[in-house]
């Protein structure tokens, strides 16, 4: 490999402009590509956007090869469901990402939760169900409050947590009786509702040694008091560390983190890239609600700004195989990230795209603040939405506080019509009701 690397980040949402923006931070990086990117990207010192189908393995395998990359960063789990990984590296090529095989733990909760059992590692009692019948009978063998999950990928969408059996059945008739969630809701997880903190821990492996990231506070829900619906994500903070704590740090490193990692190699299945775990922080510890193969959105865009690393090296190491990764704790930097997800008016139902954005130039001088751009496009030279969650502003500051007034001070600068975002967000951490 050159000096002067060229890396392709695959995705085109608010993760994969953090990711590229990051990384084209680094000496070893002469240029990034972004495939397909947003209008965010587009405008990034030393990236480009290049069209690619990023569900065809070789469609992104000969696009690799005709721009001469030496390493792709895949950032959304469809490609990793759909194998990219894996054509890439029996290419020979360097990939940050695990095999299909390894995203099984992402793209199958039913096989997550039974690696889960196999391996030790803490998490809710569940039944797996593969009918109408058998859903609704384990939601009266578990009670209620319960979850209902489907098995499959469904954007985020796919969760219900319902307070009583009406709301239970009432998903489990959608997923399986409307299809609402096509072939990922043919099978559903129903398992017992936790109660506690949510938190986020991302950890980067090379299949041997695993390197915590900076826990984060997802805001899953629409509205403010988490309120409405799932989404994939209205905004976050970083550290938690109020959450977790040191202690919990090392119990998700040790119980969670390198046994599903050691896990999936003593079944044959070596696991490189980012395992993110979602996690609930129970009376009786954490527990893990989920595990994600990839880069957690909207967490990457809070956790990046505060590393005190190249993230290009680390993300090398991980393609390179065992023991490439530095033996050592993550260095950050003594300060907070809070980030507010703008989204479109409807989401995430029906909602509409092609309305111009105002204000980013504005939002952008404010200190400490990045606008990411998730579904944003470009049309006639200007920047207008193309789909649910459009930017997440993220303001950087050596403490929440700051980090949180100048995330929202820059979020008041930008005009879409519609706009809709939380006024909550870190509110948790900072132990206040509100934040605005």
């Amino acid at each position: 490999m050159t000096a002067e690397l060229t890396v392709l980040v695959v995705g085109g949402g608010g993760r994969e402009h953090a990711l590229a923006w990051r990384l084209a931070q680094s000496p070893m990086v002469g240029r990034v590509l972004c495939a397909p990117g947003n209008a965010g990207t587009a405008a990034e010192a030393k990236v480009t956007n290049v069209a690619a189908d990023i569900k065809d393995p070789r469609a992104i395998l000969d696009l690799a090869r005709r721009l001469g990359v030496d390493l792709t960063v895949i950032g959304p789990e469809d490609p990793l469901a759909a194998g990219v990984a894996d054509v890439l590296a029996e290419a020979g090529l360097a990939v940050f990402g695990p095999s299909r095989a390894g995203a099984r733990l992402e793209w199958s909760k039913a096989f997550a939760k039974e690696f889960m059992i196999r391996h030790g590692i803490p998490t809710a009692r569940f039944d797996v169900a593969g009918d109408p019948a058998s859903a609704r009978a384990a939601v009266a063998r578990l009670g209620v409050p319960v979850v209902v999950k489907a098995d499959g990928l469904a954007a985020g969408k796919g969760v219900t947590v319902a307070d009583d059996r009406a709301q239970a059945e009432e998903a489990v008739r959608r997923a399986m009786e409307e299809g609402a969630f096509g072939t990922a809701g043919r099978t559903l997880v129903i398992e017992e509702r936790l109660e506690g903190e949510e938190v986020s821990v991302l950890a980067l492996t090379d299949g041997e040694r695993v390197l915590p990231l900076p826990p984060a506070q997802d805001h899953k829900r629409l509205l403010d008091g988490d309120r409405g619906p799932n989404t994939g994500g209205m905004g976050a903070y970083c550290p938690a560390t109020g959450v977790l704590g040191a202690e919990g740090e090392r119990f998700v490193l040790e119980r969670v983190l390198l046994p599903a990692v050691r896990g999936m190699a003593r079944e044959g299945n070596p696991y490189r890239g980012v395992l993110y775990a979602g996690l609930m922080v129970t009376r009786d510890g954490p527990k893990v609600l989920e595990f994600n193969c990839r880069f957690g959105d909207p967490e990457t865009q809070v956790v990046l700004p505060l590393l005190d690393e190249d993230l290009a090296g680390l993300l090398l190491a991980c393609a390179g195989g065992p023991d490439r990764l530095p033996d050592r704790p993550v260095r950050t930097v003594p300060a907070a990230a809070a980030g507010v997800v703008m989204a479109s008016g409807g989401y995430p139902g029906h909602y509409a795209t092609g309305l111009p954005v105002d204000g980013l130039e504005a939002a952008a001088a404010e200190p400490g603040v990045k606008v990411f751009h998730a579904g944003t496009r470009l049309e006639g030279g200007r920047v207008v939405t193309a789909g649910g969650r459009v930017l997440n502003v993220v303001a950087t500051a050596p403490t929440l506080r700051e980090a949180v007034a100048a995330a929202y001070r820059a979020v008041a600068l930008i005009r879409f019509e519609g706009a809709h975002w939380r006024s909550d967000i870190a509110s948790r951490g900072l132990g206040t009701a509100g934040t605005r």
